[in-house]
């Protein structure tokens, strides 16, 4: 049988739960057409590039499948039809990928990482805040720019 990868797009209003039982129905479609669901991930509540619907946000729900086109085909008109569902997008893969999908690795690499890591970036939070460097100067003048130019005035160049 063809294989293929499905990711929806459902509305930010509906839990968690809502968006487990749209995954079972779509589910359920396939398997009753001979097809089967080999693996399915929720990403989570996800921003939007663009709104949708006027929605900001959505829940992502990702599924690699392995049914016959029209499991596929009644899958998609159902996921049509359904309010719930902003956007989907089915493509046929050469092959499944057992691996988790991108989207996961990240995120769990993201919360292996752990806080203090992550708030780290921006300077030594431990001891001295990082400074810039300053402009070096020979003698006790100040810098002067003249067009665009730094150059050095000296309290002697006043006197002349």
């Amino acid at each position: 049988m063809p294989l293929y990868e499905s990711t929806l797009i459902a509305r930010p209003d509906i839990s968690g739960q809502q968006v487990e039982s749209l995954s079972e129905q779509f589910q359920e479609i396939v398997r009753d057409k001979g097809g089967e669901v080999a693996k399915t991930e929720y990403w989570g509540l996800r921003s939007l590039t663009y709104r949708i619907k006027r929605n900001r946000k959505g829940h992502y729900l990702h599924m690699q499948i392995d049914a016959p086109a029209d499991a596929i085909a009644e899958m998609e008109r159902n996921m049509r039809i359904n309010e719930d569902v902003m956007r989907y997008l089915t493509i046929r893969v050469d092959e499944l990928d057992p691996e988790p999908s991108a989207i996961m690795q990240s995120k769990g690499s993201r919360d292996s990482r752990g806080r203090g890591e992550f708030r780290s970036r921006g300077g030594d939070r431990q001891g001295e805040p990082s400074s810039p460097p300053e402009a070096p100067t020979s003698g006790d003048g100040d810098i002067k720019k003249t067009n665009g130019a730094a150059t050095e005035h000296t309290p002697e160049e006043d006197k002349e």
